[in-house]
């Protein structure tokens, strides 16, 4: 990168100023842990979009947008101390030493590489303002997911500022550096308190010492791996690949496991015991979520395709079409064991999450889940301890079921299309079901009462766990039939 190198040598590499933009479920935790653990720098969230930043200056820290255990105390200690939210980016971006991008990189819908490559118009748009804004020199950080050399794309946007400058306390100069995050919905702030690494890609050492120097706070400098640009954007994308491909692979086992009588929770304990495999990422389930995996997986087989690896993109594509059928396979269980047809049957869907301690739904399997039972004719009723009525709306696409009085006999004689309900208990998600599906491992879930709640579902009815959380005899005891998954 060009670079106005004898005015950055006189700089002091000490931050005081940050400024990250987009408060979502990357920046807002992020930048709350950062301003935790150094009190002497001031940080700013910025985003468009004024609702999100009213949720995160809510008086309640209970109702900030994104849940995540923890967070919510972390931010009742530093908002308005040295942690901000606001709407007025350029004026921020123009204090900051140093500006993170954190904003959404979903899957182009269209137009060259559409439902592969990474639509990077939003970080073209941030990189674009913070090319206008910024003031003397700036450190400017990918914290997003971006595909390799994406970092090339942002200078050459930062570089055709400079010539344009008149400001009066010098040019405009940029360093760019790559910093993904690492981050598990649902253990985010453990995950960012103490990582089991943090990665820095980079040309300019200053910049990246200025990035290492901050998180040195509170992360051992043996967990600071700092390595170039391309190196460092490409480790993310294959971390979440190899994570991805790991839930695939036990969801293959598991389902085989029913083919031959096995136990995919003794199939995975056994290889997880070996020191070469470890057990993390084997547990079977209805398939992996979120916003990354599959995103991520995608990205990397456009990638592979544009270099011609056809057989590295068709390997990759292979993780995702063994998700997509994990899903479709567990919706057929449900309609082959309630004698053939669910149309005008009603079913309990637990857990609507893509995962546990997260009110995050992207990408989560028990949309399509649900789609599918819906397409069926079911009736659902959906229960979630952290989702919202209208983000389970807005996912499904399919306004919820209302009727002024409630009469199961309207609701069941709907059979030509589904339709859905939101419960707030889980008893009320149970009342006179026909079958109940466990798609999200919430502590709740492990507790139910089924001897209590079993009597007021309609016999013969299912329990359909997808997430072996239930103890097999307990349902027995019920009276209910069960089908676990990978047993």
């Amino acid at each position: 990168m060009q670079l106005i190198k004898n005015e950055i040598k006189k700089r002091d590499h000490a931050i005081k100023n940050i400024c990250c933009i987009g408060a979502g479920y990357v920046g807002g935790p992020t930048m709350a842990v950062i301003a935790d653990k150094c009190p002497h720098i001031n940080i700013t969230v910025v985003d468009v979009n004024k609702d999100r930043i009213d949720f995160w200056n809510h008086p309640d820290v209970n109702n900030i947008p994104v849940f995540e255990p923890g967070l919510s105390n972390i931010i009742s200690r530093v908002r308005g101390v040295n942690l901000h939210f606001s709407t007025e980016v350029n004026d921020e971006i123009s204090k900051a030493d140093m500006v993170f991008l954190c904003v959404n990189t979903p899957t182009k819908t269209k137009g060259l590489g559409a439902g592969k490559a990474s639509d990077l118009k939003w970080i073209e748009a941030c990189a674009r303002q913070v090319a206008k804004s910024a003031v003397g020199h700036t450190i400017v950080v990918e914290k997003s997911t971006l595909p390799v050399r994406t970092a090339k794309t942002i200078q050459t946007i930062l570089e055709s500022s400079q010539p344009f400058n008149s400001e009066s306390n010098g040019n405009k100069t940029f360093s760019v550096l790559s910093n993904p995050e690492f981050l598990a919905e649902g253990t985010a702030i453990k995950d960012l308190e103490s990582p089991d690494r943090v990665l820095i890609g980079g040309e300019d050492n200053q910049a990246i010492n200025s990035l290492s120097d901050i998180y040195s706070n509170w992360v051992p400098d043996s967990k600071i791996i700092k390595t170039n640009l391309w190196s460092s954007e490409l480790s993310k994308l294959s971390a979440n690949a190899f994570l991805a491909q790991r839930i695939s692979s036990i969801n293959s086992i598991a389902a085989f496991c029913e083919a031959t009588g096995g136990d995919v929770r003794e199939v995975a304990k056994a290889i997880g015991s070996d020191n070469r495999i470890g057990s993390k990422f084997l547990q079977a389930g209805p398939g992996f979520g979120g916003s990354c995996f599959k995103k991520d997986i995608l990205n990397l087989t456009y990638l592979s395709e544009y270099f011609g690896l056809k057989e590295v993109a068709n390997y990759w594509e292979s993780v995702i079409a063994l998700n997509e059928w994990q899903k479709q396979r567990i919706a057929r269980k449900v309609v082959d064991n309630l004698f053939g047809t669910i149309s005008g049957k009603s079913i309990a869907i637990l857990g609507f999450s893509f995962k546990a301690n997260t009110n995050d739904t992207r990408e989560s399997p028990s949309i399509d889940i649900a789609k599918k039972l819906l397409e069926e004719g079911a009736n659902l009723f959906i229960h979630d301890p952290k989702v919202e009525k209208n983000q389970i709306e807005k996912d499904l696409n399919i306004p919820e079921f209302k009727h002024s009085d409630y009469d199961e006999n309207i609701l069941r004689a709907n059979n030509e299309e589904g339709s859905w309900m939101y419960k707030k208990s889980i008893k009320d998600a149970l009342y006179n079901v026909d079958a109940a599906i466990i798609l999200t491992e919430w502590n709740d879930y492990y507790n139910i009462k089924w001897d209590e709640l079993s009597l007021n579902m309609r016999r013969p009815a299912w329990v359909f766990d997808t997430r072996s959380v239930v103890k097999p005899d307990e349902i027995k005891k019920a009276g209910l039939n069960l089908w676990r998954l990978g047993d």
